[in-house]
């Protein structure tokens, strides 16, 4: 039986087709592509598919902030090379929308690991997502680590990460929570929480995938 292949347009819709024996097997949109798909696929991935990296910033003032993620971003993972301040106050993450940065609303726990072997554990402040714990940071601290921030759905977030004190050997801290966004997510801040202490080393930036 002979194979009929035909291409057809929608132009009321703005779509195509691709049928095969007058079914169709695959629909074309500018939002991509809709049917079962085998063998090699060439091309570029974008919204849905593809990791963006942004562009690195220096870790200076008393926030770094990211703007501009898209709102098909479902994870986004930040990146901290050798970053520390010039206090002990703690290091932490926010979430923003089209309305600003929010500072209500978070719920998790950080847990610190001296090299003693000594675990230390408690509660995040609700206005942020603590990346560190107090008792494995200082002034003289200088971080890295990596942490993930994962879209559930319903606009709700959830943080997953870890970071080690690189410079004077006070351990690591692991650190897991929650945090609900009125709206699409488009932006985060890096800060302390007393929001006082300013950056004065490394670098941070972030990814973001769909």
């Amino acid at each position: 039986m002979a194979t009929s292949l035909t291409l057809q347009n929608d132009a009321s819709l703005a779509q195509g087709y691709v049928k095969v024996n007058g079914t169709t097997s695959a629909t074309f949109t500018t939002s991509g592509i809709t049917g079962n798909l085998t063998g090699n696929v060439t091309g570029s991935l974008t919204a849905g598919g593809s990791l963006t990296l942004a562009t690195a910033q220096t870790a200076t003032g008393t926030a770094v902030d990211f703007t501009g993620i898209p709102s098909w971003a479902k994870r986004i993972t930040v990146m901290f090379n050798k970053v520390g301040t010039n206090g002990s106050s703690v290091i932490r993450l926010q979430l923003g929308d089209a309305g600003g940065i929010e500072t209500t609303g978070y719920a998790g726990s950080k847990y610190g690991l001296s090299p003693g072997n000594t675990c230390f554990g408690s509660l995040w402040n609700t206005s942020g997502a603590e990346i560190v714990d107090g008792n494995v940071i200082n002034n003289l601290s200088e971080l890295a680590g990596i942490v993930y921030i994962t879209l559930v759905g319903s606009n709700l977030w959830i943080f997953s990460g870890s970071t080690a004190n690189t410079t004077s050997g006070n351990g690591a801290t692991v650190t897991n929570g929650t945090k609900t966004l009125s709206d699409t997510l488009t932006q985060l801040r890096i800060t302390t929480v007393n929001g006082t202490d300013t950056f004065d080393a490394g670098t941070i930036n972030i990814s973001f995938e769909g």
